[in-house]
């Protein structure tokens, strides 16, 4: 079989080969060192392949049309709503995802925005470097307060384990109640009483907007939004005025609408907001981790022994 893997994965080349290596005696292994999005350029690229690897941009029917060998598609990713989901089982390509690998990246990244908004270390910074004190800045604790998590899967279970070391108390929402060592709130309950809100849920039809301008209206004043999970979750629009009328205390987005860079996006220009451009994911650590399940996916699938499929 042909497999095309259609951008690099953030490892070096020659590591990715040597992984793959056992694969690529019976196979014929395709590797680009750019990343292209337009669809003549993936079309391109894929057309007589029989697999093909991509991490989080848009692979759609106008692409796969263009590609009749395509049997099986590998998203070295946690998340999939960018794949045409739809005409993938129309047509029978399997299509497996990269869950978990970044799980230990995004649950510290969490705490390093809490700290942030919690210690005001981006605004000390700035201030040391021009000669200023400590000045009057009220900074903050996580231990003894209610920490909110908006998800309970494997991300924010690990979320949720760090905070109960630091000290916090723990309340979930999620839409499975789970046998945790941690309380049960409804939604509305958790924006209602918690200190330190952190969103753990996968977009769909169903999360999209789920933290309103009515939810987060129920935030207290003194709280703060952590969001590392998928943009389209929160409307940034009502966040962002939340955040400059003083509704809320800070906020800590890693993830947008669309990816950076970002033109005129209402969140650019608020008051106690931490804003960085989707690096939740981004550790040497993570991006091995990942490469490893590349590997196993398309082993499983070569060997008639699927893993991890979301389709």
């Amino acid at each position: 079989m042909k497999i095309v893997i259609l951008e690099p994965l953030g490892v070096q080349e020659e590591y990715l080969k040597k992984l793959l290596a056992p694969i690529a005696i019976k196979h014929e292994i395709v590797y680009y060192s750019d990343r292209k999005e337009d669809a003549k350029s993936l079309i391109d690229r894929a057309e007589d392949a029989d697999i093909v690897v991509l991490t989080n941009f848009p692979f759609t029917r106008e692409v796969m049309e263009h590609c009749p060998k395509l049997k099986y598609i590998c998203v070295a990713f946690t998340g999939y709503n960018h794949i045409d989901m739809d005409y993938c089982r129309g047509k029978g390509i399997v299509v497996s995802n990269c869950a978990g690998y970044s799980t230990d990246a995004v649950a510290e990244l969490v705490f390093g925005l809490v700290f942030d908004l919690y210690r005001h270390i981006s605004e000390y910074d700035k201030k040391t470097r021009n000669m200023g004190t400590k000045g009057n800045l009220v900074l903050h604790e996580i231990k003894g307060k209610k920490f909110g998590i908006i998800g309970m899967g494997t991300i924010g279970q690990r979320v949720a384990a760090i905070a109960n070391a630091f000290g916090a108390d723990v309340y979930y929402w999620s839409r499975n109640r789970k046998n945790l060592p941690y309380q049960y709130l409804e939604l509305d309950d958790v924006l209602k009483n918690c200190d330190i809100i952190s969103i753990h849920l996968a977009q769909n039809s169903d999360t999209v907007g789920l933290i309103s301008k009515e939810r987060i209206a129920l935030m207290k004043k003194n709280a703060i939004l952590i969001n590392t999970a998928r943009g389209p979750i929160v409307d940034s629009e009502a966040l962002a005025n939340a955040l400059n009328e003083g509704l809320i205390a800070g906020a800590g987005i890693d993830v947008y609408e669309t990816e950076p860079p970002m033109i005129n996006h209402p969140l650019l220009s608020c008051k106690n907001t931490i804003l960085l451009p989707h690096i939740g994911f981004y550790t040497e650590e993570a991006l091995e981790k990942r490469a490893i399940i590349v590997k196993d996916n398309l082993e499983g699938y070569l060997h008639d022994q699927l893993i991890n499929v979301v389709s």
